[in-house]
């Protein structure tokens, strides 16, 4: 392998990194591109900066380097004159493949997996966070051994090299597994320990926000709790699983806040956190938030309901509440353009009456930030825990 570059990164110093990704008939370009943002987005969460996007139309990856052999080169020689931090390629990546590009790039290369790994390790802050963050770490890293610990021990600090691999050069990978198999088992006693505390909650009808990453569901639980969860402009800023207490009117229930769903979240972390998902799991009430305001919204919906299939959370009492109404925009068009009408130039009723109406009673428009609609939401939610209250806990009603 060639030698990277050894850096040392002072304080306050934002990494720059080079973005890319493969367009294949089944995405495309401009689609690939929105993809890119939130790749961004997420280089930005972990500390860097984005400063330049490479995309390339292919059938599929090339095998060896991903983009083609050309493209592959004019990447590398962008990166080599401006003396770019990093690449950070929107796919996970083979080992074989990830250290090809290293060779050619001779910097560090992450796939969107590391990355979101590291946002995560970056976020940690319980010991069940860490311990379910570790895990995954290590089953990401035990494929990609070979050549992963001499890269991690040229490297010091920054994006990426948080966690196990900063610690020491492990290179058997019986120690590795022997660890692996260590966070399990200490998982496994803190799913014991989770178990029994949401037992001792049977008496209260359990609600759970979810939804896609940054959408708002810390913001509205502080609405909706009095509380004062972390709230950011960031993805994943909340990651442990947070409980309250709420009381509407006379009716108490339990309001969750989880951790927010992504666009290829890595399976790893998935079955990491299966113990923090058992509180959506175990709920009885999803709220589903959504950003109305994102140009992706619709593919964002999509996303969080194939992560509550693979989590068995399918069919649950959901209600839909559409967030940020505020930030929605829309282009008015031309009395004489005859182009079809597409989400970008419709009104907010209009696209109310499109396949929204579908979604029958329980959908909201509310904006968290500017609460409109925030006290017919409470009205509305209290309806429904009330009757969910009476089916489950019938001799156990309170005065409503």
């Amino acid at each position: 392998m060639a030698k990277q570059k050894e850096k040392e990164y002072p304080d306050n110093y934002r990494e720059t990194a080079v973005l890319i990704a493969v367009s294949t008939p089944d995405v495309a370009e401009a689609k690939t591109l929105e993809y890119l943002d939130e790749l961004a987005f997420l280089v930005e969460t972990a500390g860097g900066q984005c400063v330049k996007m490479f995309t390339q139309n292919l059938a599929h990856p090339d095998t060896r380097t991903y983009f083609g052999s050309g493209k592959i080169r004019e990447v590398a020689d962008y990166v080599h004159e401006n003396d770019i931090d990093m690449v950070v390629v929107d796919d996970e990546l083979p080992p074989s493949q990830q250290r090809n590009i290293e060779e050619l790039m001779r910097c560090k290369v992450m796939d969107r997996t590391h990355l979101i790994l590291d946002i995560f390790a970056k976020h940690a802050q319980t010991a069940h966070a860490k311990t379910q963050v570790e895990l995954a770490q290590y089953k990401y890293l035990l494929p990609r051994l070979t050549g992963m610990w001499t890269h991690l021990e040229k490297q010091r600090g920054g994006i990426g090299m948080r966690g196990p691999g900063e610690k020491e050069i492990e290179t058997d990978r019986r120690i590795i597994r022997d660890r692996i198999s260590l966070l399990e088992k200490r998982l496994r006693e803190i799913d014991k320990q989770k178990k029994t505390q949401r037992g001792h909650r049977e008496q209260f009808v359990r609600v759970a926000l979810v939804g896609y990453t940054n959408v708002g569901k810390s913001t509205i639980m502080n609405l909706l709790s009095n509380s004062e969860v972390l709230v950011e402009n960031k993805l994943f800023a909340t990651l442990d699983t947070t409980v309250r207490k709420v009381v509407f009117q006379n009716l108490p229930f339990l309001l969750s806040d989880t951790v927010g769903f992504i666009r290829k979240l890595p399976h790893g972390l998935v079955e990491s956190f299966k113990s923090t998902l058992d509180e959506v799991r175990e709920t009885h009430l999803l709220l589903h938030v959504v950003d109305i305001s994102h140009p992706d919204f619709e593919e964002q919906i999509q996303t969080v309901q194939k992560t509550l299939e693979e989590i068995d959370c399918a069919g649950k009492p959901t209600v839909i509440i559409f967030n940020k109404i505020d930030q929605y925009s829309w282009v008015e068009k031309a009395e004489d353009d005859l182009t079809p009408k597409t989400k970008e130039n419709v009104t907010l009723e209009e696209l109310k009456a499109t396949w929204m109406a579908k979604l029958g009673p329980n959908t909201l428009f509310i904006s968290a930030k500017t609460k409109e609609n925030v006290n017919e939401m409470k009205d509305f939610l209290y309806e429904e825990i009330k009757k969910l209250h009476i089916q489950i806990y019938p001799y156990n009603n309170f005065l409503y």
